[in-house]
This record gives C-alpha cells, structure tokens and sequence, in this order.
C-alpha cells in the first residue's frame, strides 16, 4: 500500500487538494469493491499538524503534522492563487526539497509547481503548471523544459499538474502508474471525469 500524502497550507486552493483526494478514496473504494486490497494510504498532513484555512476560508483539519507521518510514498503539493504569499513560507520549499532527496515522488497540483521550483525540483526537469503562469514559473526555474499544453507532466521522480482539474486527470495518471490503467479507467468513470490515459487529454 502506498502511502500518499497531501500537503496542507494556509491559502492552499482547495480543489488542488479535494481533486487528488477524491480521486485517491475512489480509486481505494472501487478496489474494496473488486474484492482487492486498497492499493493506498491517503493522508492529509500540515507541517505542525494544525487546522488551515483554504483560499476562500474553508478550514482544513490536517490528519497529522508531518513529522509524525513516518514513511511517505508521495508528496502531493497543493496550489495557491497567491503563489507569492506560498512562496513566503520557505518552509513549504524546504519540505518538498527533504522528500525528493529521501527518494519520495513528488507531485505538484496547479501553482504548486512554484513550490518545487523553489526548491530546485524542476531545474533540468520538463514541467508545467497552470497555463497562466507557466511562462513565469519558466523565468523562475533556472533550467528546464516548460509546457502549456499537456495536462500533466511526469518525468519520473516529480510529476506537475496543470491548473484546476488538471489536477484531477493527473491523480488518475498517478492511480494508473501505480495501480494499473483499469483502475484507473474504472475510477474516472466513478467520479464521471473524462480522462484520457494521455497528458493532452
């Protein structure tokens, strides 16, 4: 069972985390129905464990603080719409940085492409964030390869999702990577989400 992990923070854009999310308990639901093990662990988690409150003020009551999480498989990184007030945290970049050099996949949903941008995640790296924005993350990125026409991006070790619902289609990639396409397939027709197994679906 993978363990997978959604980054919570203050002014996170809330669709950035309920997309993944509910693709990720879906995708569990359908394989208990199957008669199968759930193939993952999903947890929400906010660097000192307390509750955030997403763009638009909705709460978030994070499951744990992230350092009581012991072994992460995934670290999903959430979006803001004010990605220079995300950027204010240095802590957010510190601890996508830890991950990936534990050997952690890292992916980014939306804006949250400028959080491993920061952290030096996409430098050599073909990436993509919102279509709004790509163009300013590239000026950011020291070195890479921007793309505003995919819905996601995986380049092995980090995988960026474009904007909004992007987010979505590249939680079902991320389902058929680790758990194979009819899950996949099986868990976008759950949620009625047109998913197509390409990035320019």
């Amino acid at each position: 069972m993978l363990r997978i992990v959604l980054l919570l923070f203050d002014a996170v854009d809330l669709i950035d985390v309920s997309g993944p999310y509910e693709v990720l308990i879906t995708a569990n639901r359908l394989a208990n129905r199957r008669g199968d093990a759930a193939p993952f662990h999903v947890l929400t988690a906010s660097a000192d464990g307390r509750e955030v409150t997403a763009y638009g003020g909705l709460g978030l009551r994070p499951q744990a603080a992230l350092g009581d999480l012991g072994d992460v498989d995934v670290l999903i990184v959430p979006g803001a719409i004010d990605i220079d007030g995300a950027l204010g945290d240095p802590a957010l970049a510190g601890i996508a940085r830890t991950y990936a050099d534990g050997g952690v996949l890292v992916m980014s949903i939306c804006t949250g492409a400028f959080v491993l941008g920061a952290a030096g995640l996409l430098d050599g790296r073909p990436f993509t964030t919102h279509f709004e924005d790509v163009a300013e993350l590239a000026r950011r990125v020291d070195s890479g390869t921007p793309d505003d026409t995919v819905r996601w991006v995986d380049d092995g070790a980090v995988i960026t999702a474009g904007g909004m619902t992007s987010g979505i289609a590249a939680a079902l990639h991320l389902v058929e990577r680790t758990a194979g396409r009819d899950l996949a397939e099986a868990t976008a027709r759950q949620i009625d989400y047109p998913w197509t197994p390409t990035r320019e679906g």
